[in-house]
């Protein structure tokens, strides 16, 4: 890999590294002007949990399919014409929330699905390139430096559109930043037409590549270790913006919510990025998890926006902790992976069924909960159990031994 400069210490950076963080920043701007507010926008018409469960959980079992759908693909035409797909869909799923406007609420399955449709296609062809353009010796910076670009993102998106919804008629104001949603993902998907050509050939051997748990036992580490941290993610990420919106009623609240997440966000990144080595991974990955875990206690009797945005600061801190090592190290045992060269792409796939099936459980878990047991006594004891998740990686992650990586690239 040629040096071109250096951004963030004695790190390579090339045309490929810098456009694949530009795409990853406007994806994450998208995403934190609308998606927060999506949930908000349902949660408004329904007023139930179990229909924001049910729609969050029809995006997951679509991210499930797709991206088998999409791994296959992948393996026949270019990544970055999947990647496109993805953002096609993303598209389609706002033009269609637009267009349904109040009946939103009615066709919870059908936004479900086109979302689901949308992530699987962008983050199947987004984590393969991730893959692909990053070595050992630079996937903690571009983790990193990915999380500051999503920072800077989240303090920027859910302000400016809590502001636009408080200040406009609803309806104008969700159209607007949905608006600006669709310009941004057009953006993303022209500068996609800057980055290389990466075909692919040979057979989609997904099976071989679930088999291989078997034989490879830091695969089957990292792969149960992602299934506990879907198990959190799945319910947590639509049940704190809901708390947030019943604590003030207030769009320009959960903006406010989102400034102060991402602002202490950006800075854990720069620091978590800049500071964690390989040999300190697992402790980084412990103390992020015991945060996470404890971070509970605030929230789960008294979800006061107090007490919401202590929070909001205390996980700012700990998924920087966890997450940059932590996908360093899964992109790493990818690629001391058997024939990892030609299999990425199944091993990303498999990599992501296991989060996606977490991710299931947990809002499977939550459908169950609130509709057989009262909800204001059922969603705190739920959040506590799933909320272990990210705690339970570092019981994996500590036992995964690495051997020098092998050159992967040529094989490209």
């Amino acid at each position: 890999m040629m040096k071109l400069g250096k951004l963030i210490g004695d790190i390579k950076y090339t045309k490929e590294l810098g456009l694949l963080l530009t795409i990853g920043g406007l994806y994450s701007l998208s995403v934190a002007l609308s998606n927060t507010f999506v949930n908000i926008f349902l949660w408004k018409q329904s007023g139930e949990f179990k229909d924001l469960g049910l729609y969050n959980m029809a995006i997951i079992v679509f991210q499930l399919i797709t991206f088998t759908l999409a791994g296959r693909w992948a393996k026949k035409i270019d990544r970055v014409i999947v990647f496109r797909i993805g953002v096609i869909f993303l598209a389609i799923f706002y033009l269609t929330v637009l267009f349904i406007g109040d009946n939103a609420s009615t066709f919870l399955l059908l936004l479900g699905c086109l979302l689901g449709i949308g992530n699987g296609f962008y983050w199947l062809a987004f984590n393969v390139l991730t893959f692909e353009v990053t070595e050992p010796d630079t996937r903690d910076f571009f983790n990193g430096f990915l999380g500051i670009l999503g920072s800077v993102a989240g303090m920027v998106g859910p302000m400016l559109a809590g502001y636009i919804i408080s200040t406009l008629t609803k309806t104008t104001g969700y159209t607007i930043i949905f608006g600006i949603s669709l310009g941004l993902f057009s953006l993303a998907v022209v500068l996609s037409f800057f980055q290389k050509r990466r075909p692919a050939s040979g057979q989609y051997l997904l099976k071989r590549i679930i088999e291989e748990r078997k034989n490879n036992l830091n695969w089957k580490l990292i792969t149960n270790a992602h299934f506990f941290q879907g198990m959190r993610e799945g319910t947590y990420a639509f049940v704190i913006t809901v708390f947030v919106f019943i604590a003030t009623g207030s769009e320009m609240a959960l903006g406010t919510f989102g400034l102060i997440n991402s602002g202490i966000s950006f800075l854990a990144y720069y620091i978590v990025s800049r500071s964690i080595k390989n040999e300190r991974r697992s402790k980084s990955i412990l103390v992020g998890g015991i945060l996470l875990f404890l971070s509970i206690f605030i929230i789960v009797f008294d979800f006061s926006y107090i007490r919401l945005l202590i929070y909001s600061g205390i996980i700012a801190i700990a998924y920087p902790l966890i997450l940059v090592p932590y996908t360093s190290l899964t992109y790493d045992v990818i690629g001391r992976g058997w024939n990892a060269g030609e299999m990425r792409i199944e091993y990303i796939v498999v990599r992501e069924l296991y989060l996606n099936f977490g991710r299931l459980v947990s809002v499977l878990v939550f459908i169950t909960g609130v509709m057989i047991f009262n909800p204001e006594k059922s969603i705190p004891v739920m959040l506590f159990i799933l909320g272990c998740g990210h705690s339970v990686i570092y019981f994996f992650a500590r036992k995964i031994k690495l051997s020098p990586a092998p050159p992967l690239h040529g094989q490209e």
